[in-house]
């Protein structure tokens, strides 16, 4: 598992609501809400204990938070 070093920075918003693949899949895992799928750039700590810089990707939404963060690709 990854950890998301803060700030994220250049956030944007990617897909939003019915635009999102997985939408069915996150509103019976975690529950109704205005899902984002969202990228940005961060230091994130890998499992080996290495820091590095990288595009992550991940699902938010209101009242739940951010969920699924994935690493795209280092920089």
């Amino acid at each position: 598992m990854i950890s998301v070093i803060p700030p994220l920075l250049s956030v944007e918003t990617i897909a939003r609501g019915r635009g999102i693949r997985e939408l069915k899949r996150l509103t019976r895992h975690y529950g109704k809400g205005n899902w984002l799928k969202k990228k940005g750039y961060a230091r994130v700590r890998l499992e080996s204990g290495a820091i590095v810089n990288a595009e992550v990707h991940w699902y938010e939404a209101h009242g739940i938070g951010k969920v699924e963060y994935k690493i795209k690709r280092f920089l």
